[in-house]
């Protein structure tokens, strides 16, 4: 009854408002006595035309130019500093986007000079937080370059391909972040094979990402006329303009750090405080809006009031009484969520998020109650992994999904819940985990994975798990697709990340049975041109680099060294450390060593393996697990060079084998081979530890 009569009161009211029209007017923009529009572009100061007090300082002046044809007439504001078309200005963020020009490669007549945009010295960067670097083409490698270092991405084809499909994730088209306080750049692209001279028509570009998954371009592979893309450019008041800027109650100004990287604070952005008009002069701001109705204030109250007085009595009394209890349950509710918020890391994580580091686009702030409803209250029965960190709950979301939720334990944890999150966000690749999103809302922090459903490969390697048959064929392929991932991570992503604790029970197998490399809680993101760093050693007892134990110095061969454990665990299906009856442990890693040294190792290969494999090939894996266990990090190979090494090697044994099928019973459709590329490389982000807990224990070692 209550809900009835309050309904037909605001329909009332509403049909009372409605009969009056708005009223068409503009919030002034531009200062007094300046030119506001060119062309349908609106002009908002400190950006402006013609007369230098229309505009603040030269990097601000807009040039108005005529761009007529023959059957068209129309002016383009150009930023007449650096020469580029301005699309259009978002006074409220800071943002001007422009017209920017793609870079073809091996296009023909086509091929366009090696974009070198430079913004040095202005009040302008390239937002890292609304553009992507994108590459489309077939087999290549795109690179971003300044100053020595850079990002950049991997794009492969099958025979099916279109180059630009809107998903950039590797296929056809990929995509890398751009680093920060970025105003100048160089684009590369380069054959995926070092022998290969020719690639196609190939496209690299800065470009504006309008959704989490779409771009400005075309989508059915027609590029070739397209000359120019949208980008965005950020920018903020300089500390060097000695721009006076208004202080009055209607606006406000805070320090800002967008264009330098040197100082905490490199200039300002104002604001109006009821976000009508324009801050950045005196009388900008104003204390109202503009008119809303055509009659009289008095005239519009009265219409109101008759409206009202239909069902006001003592329902306004209920209203009121109803509001003041939502009211208090939701302040006593939001502040016990904010005490946990920041309990939890998320004052920190607000930290990352605004600094850029986190790709916000791919990843979802998940409310408690849609994970207590998606894993039946966190049911025991729900569990599917659990470890010194962490417990891992299966769940499906309302619309189907199925997930994965990984439930820190809070006490010492936060930083690890926080860099994972932080890394993960970044990375899109099909044999890394994907993270869907994040849950701070509870006593224990929470990340959401895809669910990746057959468990790890430890359980089929060493616990005779009979639904996989563990092949010559299936072990190559997952120690190629795990190769792939770590030569993403270390070479192709927007930063270098070192995953810091690879094993098998950290490669975890989808339905397909393909690897995904999961657990990024110690790993860690550092900048291109830092060759290691000095940590606390943290890692798993028998793939740990022995340099690094002895050093305190983590390199991208640290991951090299713990990646040839995983592939001598490949080739023999034994541990990586067992017990002798003494009670001693037995390094894997330094028993394969000695083997190759006596020249007896195929009498430790596994039985199936020396059945299957060539023995050749065979050797060519053991030698290539041989350098990657060197006690000198500096002989072992890149991971480029392994995942280059096992793909030849996949290819020479699936030649010998071309007239040979296994007797088994193995579904075509789970494991066929990809691709030849469709392994190395497959940009952009996500992650899990949905691995069913092994009979090893993972023994950690922590030394100061």
């Amino acid at each position: 009854m209550i809900l009835k009569l309050v309904i037909h009161f605001i329909i009332l009211v509403m049909r009372e408002v409605s009969a009056y029209p708005p009223r068409i007017g503009r919030t002034r923009v531009e200062k007094p006595g300046c030119e506001w529009q060119c062309g349908d572009v609106s002009i908002p100061f400190p950006f402006g035309m013609k007369s230098s007090k229309c505009y603040a300082g030269k990097w601000f002046e807009i040039e108005c130019r005529n761009t007529s044809s023959y059957n068209n007439y129309s002016h383009t504001p150009y930023l007449k500093s650096i020469g580029v078309e301005v699309i259009s200005f978002d006074l409220r963020r800071g943002l001007v986007t422009i017209n920017h020009p793609i870079y073809r490669s091996n296009c023909g007549s086509k091929d366009s000079p090696r974009v070198n945009q430079s913004l040095e010295g202005s009040p302008f960067v390239y937002s890292r937080k609304y553009n992507k670097f994108v590459a489309a083409g077939c087999n290549i490698m795109a690179f971003l370059q300044l100053n020595g270092s850079g990002s950049g991405c991997v794009s492969i084809c099958d025979e099916d391909y279109k180059v630009g499909d809107a998903n950039c994730n590797g296929k056809s088209c990929c995509e890398s972040s751009l680093p920060l306080y970025l105003t100048q750049y160089s684009t590369v692209i380069k054959a995926l094979k070092d022998n290969e001279t020719s690639h196609g028509c190939s496209y690299a570009m800065v470009v504006e990402k309008v959704l989490s998954y779409r771009y400005y371009f075309p989508v059915n592979g027609v590029m070739k006329d397209l000359a120019v893309v949208p980008a965005v450019l950020e920018w903020e008041i300089v500390n060097s303009l000695n721009l006076t800027l208004p202080l009055d109650h209607l606006s406000y100004c805070d320090d800002t750090n967008v264009t330098s990287s040197l100082y905490k604070r490199s200039g300002q952005r104002c604001s109006c405080r009821f976000t009508f008009g324009n801050p950045y002069f005196v009388g900008g701001c104003k204390d109202d809006p503009p008119p809303i109705y055509r009659k009289s204030r008095s005239s519009v109250t009265i219409s109101i009031i008759k409206g009202v007085s239909i069902s006001f009595g003592s329902i306004i009394l209920l209203i009121i009484l109803w509001r003041v209890l939502k009211a208090t349950k939701k302040t006593i509710v939001g502040k016990y969520r904010k005490r946990i918020f920041k309990r939890n890391g998320g004052l920190l994580l607000k930290q990352r998020l605004s600094s850029g580091e986190v790709n916000g686009d791919k990843v979802k702030l998940f409310s408690l109650k849609e994970l207590e409803k998606a894993t039946d209250n966190f049911n025991t029965n729900r569990v599917i992994g659990k470890g010194g960190q962490a417990t891992v709950y299966k769940g499906m979301l309302i619309n189907g999904i199925i997930i994965a939720v990984k439930k820190f334990k809070v006490q010492g944890k936060i930083e690890e819940f926080i860099n994972e999150f932080v890394i993960l966000s970044q990375i899109n690749h099909r044999n890394v985990v994907k993270l869907l999103g994040s849950c701070l809302e509870t006593k224990i922090p929470l990340l959401v994975y895809e669910f990746i459903p057959n468990g790890n490969l430890f359980e089929y390697l060493h616990q005779q798990n009979e639904d996989l048959p563990m092949t010559w064929d299936i072990r190559l392929r997952i120690a190629t697709e795990v190769a792939g991932a770590l030569f993403y991570l270390h070479s192709a992503a927007s930063q270098p990340i070192y995953h810091k604790d690879i094993k098998s029970t950290n490669i975890l197998l989808d339905e397909k049975y393909r690897a995904k490399v999961a657990d990024f809680g110690t790993s860690r993101m550092i900048s291109s041109d830092v060759t290691h760093l000095t940590t606390v050693v943290q890692g798993t007892f028998g793939y740990l680099d022995p340099e690094y134990f002895q050093t305190s110095q983590f390199t991208e061969k640290s991951d090299v060294y713990s990646f040839g454990v995983v592939l001598v665990e490949l080739l023999t299906g034994k541990k990586p450390i067992t017990h002798t009856s003494s009670e001693e442990a037995k390094s894997l890693a330094s028993y394969f060593i000695m083997c190759v040294e006596k020249d007896c190792v195929f009498d430790i290969i596994d039985e199936r393996v020396m059945k299957e494999g060539e023995k050749n090939h065979i050797m060519e894996v053991v030698n290539l697990a041989n350098r990657c266990l060197e006690l000198n990090g500096k002989r072992r190979p890149t991971m480029k060079e392994v995942t280059l090494e096992l793909e030849s090697i996949r290819k020479l044994e699936g030649k010998s084998n071309a007239q040979e099928r296994h007797n088994e019973l193995v579904r075509s459709e789970d494991y066929q081979s990809w691709d030849d590329y469709s392994t190395i490389l497959e940009i952009r982000s996500a992650f899990d530890l949905s691995n069913r807990t092994p009979n090893l224990e993972d023994i950690h070692i922590r030394t100061i």
